[in-house]
């Protein structure tokens, strides 16, 4: 009797140990392509000619199980919000319409009013001081770890969240040139908007002629030339 209940004892051992191993090697593996899939990111970030289709394909997709895929999705929604900043940056910087602002062509279209010249300025510099504001909190760990602290998981798969992202946070030069590049194009905008308002509170006292702007007396002239110096030096 007792050997039936050995090996009886034997076999559940044998399974429970299994069990063990099987949920072990399990984890093991869904950890590591929670990894793999992070640094697969990365390296696309990182690549000279970024192609944001095939990020934006790995943000979408899910490739672990059960809570790892809970933190994946974490991680990638707020990978996901940061580019979407990022890109939006991107083309508030490269946007060529600012170039154009003070221009001839400008002057005629929408002068002497400059309704629309105006609007611009406002939305733009609001939009940069937004997506500056955002840019810095995505780097904070408040802000990083909100995509993660609501989801009911156990503190081991936060931890691994947080060491994953957290871990890697250190200010470093691209912060500086991105912050530096939007308050550069919003000091820009500024100066510009004053050239703007000038024209518009003298509007009748200049006029297109020659595809040149010509003002009514020489202290106006002088005065526009002194606020045009300012934009551009």
């Amino acid at each position: 009797m007792k050997k039936k209940v050995f090996a009886v004892l034997g076999v559940l051992l044998v399974l429970i140990v299994g069990v063990i191993v099987y949920f072990v090697l399990s984890d093991l593996n869904q950890e590591e392509k929670l990894k793999n899939e992070l640094e697969e990111i990365n390296r696309l970030v990182d690549s000279e000619s970024i192609n944001m289709k095939e990020i934006n394909e790995k943000l979408e997709r899910i490739v672990t199980d059960g809570d790892y895929a809970v933190v994946e999705r974490a991680f990638k929604d707020y990978l996901k919000d940061n580019f979407d900043n990022v890109m939006e940056i991107t083309s508030l910087l490269n946007d060529e319409r600012v170039t154009k602002l003070l221009t001839v062509e400008n002057y005629k279209n929408d002068g002497k009013e400059f309704l629309e010249t105006k609007s611009y300025i406002l939305s733009t510099r609001e939009q940069l001081r937004n997506c500056k504001d955002k840019y810095i909190e995505f780097f904070t760990e408040d802000k990083i770890m909100s995509y993660i602290n609501d989801k009911g998981l156990d503190s081991y798969y936060i931890d691994l969240y947080k060491d994953e992202f957290v871990g890697d946070i250190e200010n470093d030069d691209s912060d500086q040139i991105v912050e530096g590049a939007i308050d550069e194009l919003i000091l820009l905008l500024d100066r510009t908007e004053l050239v703007i308002n000038f024209l518009s509170s003298n509007q009748d006292d200049w006029q297109i002629e020659n595809d040149h702007i010509v003002f009514s007396s020489d202290s106006l002239s002088n005065e526009y030339d002194s606020l045009l110096d300012q934009v551009v030096s």
